[in-house]
Order: C-alpha cells, then sequence, then structure tokens
C-alpha cells in the first residue's frame, strides 16, 4: 500500500485509520522543537483496539502457523522496502544518525524473517495401546505491548513477531516521544494482517496505565525502566495477566591486564556509547585492571575527542542527543552531582548548544559508591574503575539490584570464561559486546527483569501449555 511516511500520523484499530481523541507534541531531540503531532488515544478508543483484537484472535489462532509465519515474513519485507524513508524520520524522532536508524529498522525486519521460521514443540508423552497424551501450547489472547523510545522499531518488533506467530493478537503502543514511526509502521502492515490482529495506537502519561489496568488483556510485555516495570507487575497482579518485563541494567565490564588496548578500545568505546549511551545493555560501569588503566583511559578519551556528536541528519554525526529532555535533566542531575563531589571528568567533542547534546563523559576511577557508579546514566557518562584483584572486582560487578548483561575482555579466553559464569546477568560477552540475537534467549537476573524475550523461550513466553489426554482403551 501507499503510505505517507513524513505526515498525518494515525493510530491502526481494527484495520482503519483512526485519529485520537487530542494529539501530542513530537520534539526533535536535535533541536529542542516540536515538529510534528501523534494522536492521543482516549479511553474508548483504547476499549474499542482491545474488542477488536478480541474479536480478531478467535479467527487468528485457528489460521495455521505456516500463514502467521508467512504474514510476520512479509511484515519483515516491507519494512526493508521502505527503510530508507523510514530511517529519516526515525532520525527525527528519535536521534540517532541515520545510517545507524537505517540498521535499526533492517535489524527489526530481520528479527521478524527469523522469528517467523520458529514453531512451537508439541511433546508426546505417551503413545500406547491405553492413552495417548501430549503437550502442545496454544496463544494466550490479546497482548498489551509497550515499547520504549531508545530502540522503538526494534524493541516493538521483538514483542510482534512471537505473539503473532503464537497466535495471539496485539494492541501494540510505542513512548509517547517516539511514536511516528511505529504508527506508519501500522499502516504499512495494514495490507498484512486481518483487522485486529494487530492494532497500534498512541498517547501521553496516561496511557500506559489505562492499558495495563485492562481487564481485556492475557498479557502484558513491557520494556522501559526497572521502576514503571514494578508499576506495570503491580497493575497487572490485580487480574493475574502473565507478564514479561524487560527492565533496566547496570551492566558492568572487566578488562583483564593482557588485552590488547589498541585492539580493545574502539570496541569498549562503542559497546559504552552507542546510541549515545541509550542501551539497556551498554557498558555502564567499566572495570579496568590497574596495570592497563591508564593506557585504555587515554584511548577512550582520545576516540571521543574524534566523534562527532550532533543532529543525526548533518553529514558524519556518529552520536546524536539525548531523545527526551527529561532523560536529558537526569543525565546532567548525575554530571552535577559528580562535579558537586570533585569527580575528575574527561570529556570528547563539543557538541551543539541547541538540542538535547552532552559530551561523552569519562568519570576517571570515582569512588565505588558514588552516583555515577551505582545509578543507570542512560546516558553518555562512563565510570571507569581500577581493580587489582579477580574475586573483589567480580563481588564489584555483582553488586548491584540489576544484573541484566556483562562484558569480559582478555587474550585468555578461558579465564573470561570462568569470570563470565560467575557473573549474576542474563547475558555476558566475552571479548565483544551489543550482540543479540533472535534465536538466542535474553532475560534479566535481579531487577533487570521478569520473563525471556527472544529465541524459544521468547517465544513460549506468548503461548501456555495445554495437555490432552486421549483415552484408547
Amino acid at each position: 500500500m501507499s503510505v505517507d511516511l513524513h505526515s498525518n500520523y494515525v493510530m491502526t484499530i481494527g484495520g482503519r485509520s483512526v485519529a485520537g481523541g487530542a494529539t501530542i507534541d513530537v520534539v526533535n531531540p536535535a533541536t529542542g522543537e516540536v515538529f510534528a503531532q501523534a494522536p492521543d488515544c482516549t479511553k474508548a478508543q483504547l476499549d474499542e483496539a482491545v474488542a477488536t483484537a478480541k474479536a480478531a484472535f478467535k479467527s487468528w489462532r485457528a489460521v495455521p502457523i505456516e500463514q502467521r509465519q508467512a504474514a510476520v515474513r512479509k511484515a519483515g519485507d516491507i519494512l526493508l522496502a521502505h527503510a530508507d524513508e523510514l530511517a529519516r524520520l526515525f532520525t527525527r524522532e528519535q536521534g540517532r544518525p541515520v545510517d545507524a536508524a537505517k540498521q535499526e529498522i533492517q535489524g527489526a525486519a530481520m528479527w521478524l524473517h527469523a522469528v517467523a521460521a520458529m514453531s512451537p514443540p508439541t511433546h508426546v508423552v505417551e503413545d500406547s495401546p491405553q492413552q495417548f497424551i501430549e503437550t502442545r501450547y496454544v496463544p494466550l489472547g490479546v497482548i498489551c505491548a509497550i515499547a520504549p523510545w531508545n530502540f522503538p522499531v526494534t524493541l516493538a518488533m521483538w514483542k510482534v513477531a512471537p505473539a503473532l506467530v503464537a497466535g495471539n493478537t496485539m494492541v501494540l503502543k510505542p513512548s509517547p516521544f517516539t511514536p511516528l514511526c511505529t504508527l506508519k509502521i501500522g499502516e504499512l502492515f495494514r495490507d498484512v494482517f486481518p483487522p485486529g490482529v494487530l492494532n497500534i495506537i498512541s498517547g501521553g502519561d496516561e496511557l500506559g496505565p489505562m492499558m495495563t489496568s485492562h481487564p481485556g488483556f492475557a498479557k502484558i510485555s513491557f520494556t522501559g525502566s526497572t521502576a514503571t516495570g514494578k508499576r506495570v507487575m503491580e497493575s497487572a497482579a490485580k487480574d493475574l495477566k502473565r507478564v514479561t518485563l524487560e527492565l533496566g541494567g547496570n551492566d558492568a565490564a572487566i578488562v583483564l591486564p593482557d588485552v590488547d588496548l589498541d585492539d580493545v578500545a574502539q570496541k569498549i568505546f562503542f559497546g559504552a556509547f552507542f546510541n549515545t549511551a541509550q542501551i539497556c545493555v551498554a557498558t555502564k560501569r567499566l572495570y579496568v585492571h590497574e596495570s592497563v588503566y591508564d593506557g585504555l583511559r587515554d584511548r577512550l578519551l582520545a576516540i571521543a575527542g574524534a566523534v562527532k556528536v550532533g543532529d543525526g541528519t548533518e553529514q558524519g554525526a556518529v552520536l546524536g542527543p539525548i531523545q527526551n529532555k527529561r532523560q536529558y535533566d537526569r543525565v546532567m542531575n548525575l554530571l552535577e552531582d559528580a562535579k558537586a563531589n570533585k569527580l575528575t571528568l574527561l570529556q570528547g567533542a563539543g557538541v551543539p548548544e541547541k538540542g538535547y547534546f552532552i559530551p561523552v563523559t569519562i568519570v576517571d576511577n570515582p569512588p565505588e559508591e558514588s552516583r555515577v557508579v551505582q545509578e543507570e546514566a542512560f546516558g553518555p557518562i562512563l565510570p571507569m574503575l581500577k581493580f587489582k584483584d579477580i574475586d573483589d572486582v567480580i563481588d564489584r560487578a555483582n553488586a548491584s539490584d540489576y544484573g541484566l548483561a556483562g562484558a569480559v575482555w582478555s587474550k585468555d579466553v578461558t579465564k573470561a570464561m570462568e569470570i563470565a559464569r560467575r557473573m549474576e546477568t542474563g547475558t555476558v560477552w566475552v571479548n565483544q559486546n551489543l550482540q543479540l540475537r533472535p534465536d538466542t534467549p535474553f532475560a534479566g537476573h535481579k531487577q533487570s527483569g521478569f520473563g525471556v524475550e527472544n529465541g524459544m523461550e521468547g517465544l513460549l513466553e506468548y503461548m501456555v501449555p495445554q495437555a490432552v489426554y486421549v483415552a484408547r482403551a
């Protein structure tokens, strides 16, 4: 279908274009200025979206899985076909440079293709003259999906793909800070999924709680902060909705003394600062052996000085702005606290005065108890900390309420693996970072999440086992 990707933003409910009861402003974070309006969904429109999804569930669950998989695969093809246009819109609302924005659209398409190849298992427990018993997996119903602003397309498709392959229907809400690409994807997908299978609505801060408390949902899939995730779980408890929560992280990386500093510095830098460090699994605490600390610090600072921070539409921009004013103020508050406590701040290249820009900042060996170490910045602030003893640094890395991801850097892979296995995180990388795959489960320990996304485990989060007993004699 032909869709204007740069104006007239509408919701998709029951396969139709629906304007909101009012509108919300969408701000370009590179300028701080409003450039578009998105629909603000009313309670009645939410009720309509849930009702149409519930009606569509009866027929969609009966569609053979091969046809559901084909539809999800076609959705991936459509994303690829519109990647260039969507990337430009993505940059205006999210801030990330256009090339990296396009990579997200393409990666989301790849996710749809990969999940479309997955089928839930059926287990035969007994097949005898007396009886036949099998366990199969069946869909849950209508899914409430709430996606964040840091990876708005990818993390939405992480939910859409398995939910729809499994036979569920969905009402998806993007962040009010980044609704536009998702709304347009809803239009693009209307020819792919039957009306009501995938509904996409948008709105302000009131819409999320309206959704999580709505009795029509069987499950909530939420990606966002731990504080909000706790409120989502509390809301879901009232009628025992199932939940998958992918929440915050304060991820530690450990650098052993045998590394080749020239080889790892660039990888460690972008593992910490890609997307202006607005990544739940970014390196947020960097523990470096004292013998190589100065060398790595100096190399990271040199990269920070060479990397252009600016409007994502500008030639050569590598890092963009903080996505929204609320998060910008949080990060600035952390910086002010560090300055007030006389911590050593090493900063990279200058940034534009207009917009929500913050220079890449390395905090040089702050105390472990300082806020920049203990709190998740979700912005371009990286504390570097010295260590001498392996057991001590593992304890320090694990001394967090979070447990999303971590990394170990060493030429001795066997030793690095031993350390990795002792880290209390759902994902651990050795000599790499930020690598996630659709066929590999992604989960958080402690307060970093509840449930699983991706892999077969992630697909089965959108299903429930059903045991079938058949008497034969």
